[in-house]
């Protein structure tokens, strides 16, 4: 579990303004369900999504999500590991893959969590954000995700990762705007992760 707590340069769980973060979602809190549900609703419905709101600048350190409010689905599973890390409770990233507009081709992956919780082990926890037709929630042992497959090419892709996919990197790190990192999507090309 030790890898799932660590600190690094995307999850840069200890930058002092995310600790004091951490520590003001988990002030009050008995159970690591309740810092977990804490953070997670934080980063659902206070962090924008970059795409929702048409929102720069592009961010990828969970540290510049927090400091901006905004970050794509990747980017904000960032955050939510480092805030749950911050805390003690080991978290990594999860991806699927899912179709961009409609069922069909174009595809590209799509970034999530999962924390593990004493009283139910691993959980898979979509902190996107909601908006019309997109509704995730923290509801263990029920997984709420924002998105449900819709079609034979769309998967979850198994393993829970400790550090973002280089592909999700790039994306976040080359491309100056939202509107061009929409136009890269990283995609998941079938090769052995």
């Amino acid at each position: 579990m030790d890898d799932y707590l660590e600190s690094s340069g995307y999850i840069d769980w200890k930058q002092p303004l995310l600790r004091a973060k951490a520590a003001a979602l988990a002030a009050g809190c008995v159970s690591d369900e309740a810092v977990a549900k804490r953070c997670f609703e934080f980063v659902r419905d206070d962090i924008k999504h970059s795409w929702d709101y048409r929102l720069n600048p592009v961010t990828c350190k969970a540290s510049d999500v927090l400091i901006h409010g905004t970050g794509y689905c990747y980017a904000k599973s960032h955050l939510l590991a480092a805030l749950l890390r911050a805390n003690q409770i080991p978290a990594g990233l999860c991806y699927q893959r899912l179709t961009i507009e409609t069922a069909g081709p174009p595809y590209c992956l799509h970034g999530l969590n999962a924390v593990y919780l004493k009283q139910h082990g691993w959980y898979r926890i979509d902190a996107r954000g909601n908006k019309p037709g997109v509704m995730a929630d923290f509801c263990p042992p029920m997984e709420k995700l924002a998105f449900p497959l819709v079609d034979g090419c769309e998967k979850d892709i198994p393993g829970i990762w400790t550090a973002p996919l280089s592909v999700v990197v790039q994306a976040l790190t080359e491309n100056e705007t939202v509107e061009s990192v929409y136009e890269n999507l990283p995609d998941f090309d079938g090769l052995s992760l």
